[in-house]
């Protein structure tokens, strides 16, 4: 990893510089799949199976027999992990409902909110060299607790033509309404316009690659919603001399092998600190089964010395991490200060696969800077929410001369007759 030192901020954005290709470099790859699945639908994402995916398939849905024998195979072990994960997920998700918000603005004018779910969605789940069977969890699990009536979730198949077992054990664990064995950018697009099996949805949630994140932002341009632009994983952690240097270089890691694109910053205000995590990914790194993968990453990453907190804190806000680690002694400085993150993981015993997988929060998250604007997923993300309103005969006497007079300012003259007509009956 490289290491620097006292960067100035004017290198600040050049330094922070995630490793990822343009929009532009992927766009017309995006749109050329998107326009041939809008016209040919299902035969457009076959073929696209057999060039991406390297198999051919007879059918593109899982069946029930497949998910039988997907919950039969799991081992028994995997599966009570699963559902202890599966049970403080929805423990916290469960938490984040709220109750309807009612209030008289004006005496006879009611007004309040609720919320709807939204009725179908959409979820990608990678597949890959890691099949993120989590990620099934952290997306069903809140659209079942919405209330979202129907669930599609989709996923690449491999050579053999199979999702894997524990994607199928998880979305049949969460009711998941129909799986589908299709991945990359025709996924997105098959949810987007629908197709002969794939049906067409109000919102795409789940994580990807970059191809997959373009896919979903133009899918924005169709009317479909999208939870967040959510593609490669990255990981910031601040620490100086109280952290655990094993622990760190762990964390670092830990995101490094999720793929070559991957990114992962260490800040410290120790130098001491930053030469031990330095050797110990050295010495970690070359004991991983995904070695080949996290090296790679770690090409991309840095390993980052500053003067003071307060200057660590203004570099972190303005990288804007979707995962942040902080093993400071000054923790309240960053948990108060920091205003760009995803997901906030807390001292020396708070892994950030502890967000993963089962502490219960949401590991989808906004990445390259997203998390400046945009919040992980959520219960809300599956929610509407809808204002009622209810006037009285007394509370249109109360606020009809006001609404008479802003529409007649504006020159909206029917708006303005819309209460005048009414106003003239009640008097």
């Amino acid at each position: 990893m490289k290491i620097i030192e006292n960067p100035s901020r004017e290198t600040w954005p050049e330094l922070l510089k995630r490793p990822t290709q343009t929009v532009d470099d992927i766009e017309q790859v995006v749109i050329k799949v998107f326009n041939d699945v809008k016209q040919n639908g299902d035969s457009a994402i076959a073929d696209y199976t057999i060039k991406f995916d390297k198999v051919s398939l007879k059918s593109q849905l899982v069946s029930t027999d497949e998910v039988e024998q997907a919950v039969n195979e799991v081992n028994p072990e995997l599966k009570a992990a699963i559902q202890v994960a599966k049970s403080n997920i929805e423990k916290f998700h469960s938490a984040q409902k709220t109750a309807k918000v009612e209030v008289e603005t004006t005496k006879g004018v009611q007004c309040w909110q609720e919320k709807r779910p939204i009725e179908n969605v959409g979820l990608y789940i990678p597949g890959g060299t890691a099949p993120l069977f989590s990620t099934v969890l952290m997306l069903a699990i809140p659209a079942q607790i919405a209330g979202c009536k129907e669930i599609i979730l989709c996923s690449p198949p491999n050579t053999k033509g199979k999702i894997a077992n524990e994607i199928l054990y998880a979305a049949h664990l969460c009711g998941v309404s129909k799986i589908v064995k299709v991945g990359g950018i025709q996924a997105i697009a098959g949810l987007t316009f629908g197709t002969e099996t794939i049906p067409k949805v109000n919102k795409i949630f789940g994580p990807g690659n970059q191809f997959v994140t373009v896919a979903k932002q133009l899918a924005t341009k169709y009317g479909v919603a999208i939870d967040m632009p959510a593609g490669p994983s990255e990981l910031l952690v601040m620490a100086d001399e109280i952290a655990n240097a094993s622990y760190v270089a762990s964390d670092l890691l830990s995101q490094a092998e999720h793929g070559i694109d991957s990114q992962v910053i260490l800040v410290s205000t120790s130098k001491k600190l930053i030469s031990k995590v330095s050797q110990e990914v050295d010495k970690q790194l070359d004991v991983l089964p995904r070695k080949a993968i996290a090296e790679k990453a770690i090409e991309n990453s840095k390993l980052i010395l500053v003067e003071s907190d307060e200057l660590a804190l203004e570099l972190i806000n303005t990288y804007g991490p979707e995962h942040f680690i902080i093993c400071s002694k000054n923790e309240s400085l960053y948990i108060n200060g920091i205003c760009n993150a995803g997901s906030v993981f807390i001292g020396n015993y708070t892994p950030e696969s502890a967000g993963d997988y089962a502490s219960g929060t949401n590991h989808t998250l906004p990445t390259n800077g997203f998390s400046k604007a945009y919040s992980g997923v959520n219960l809300d993300s599956f929610l509407k929410s809808i204002t009622f309103q209810k006037i009285s005969k007394e509370g249109l006497l109360n606020i009809g001369k006001t609404i008479e007079l802003m529409a007649e300012a504006e020159g909206l003259q029917a708006h303005k007759n819309a209460v005048t007509l009414r106003l003239n009956d009640l008097k």
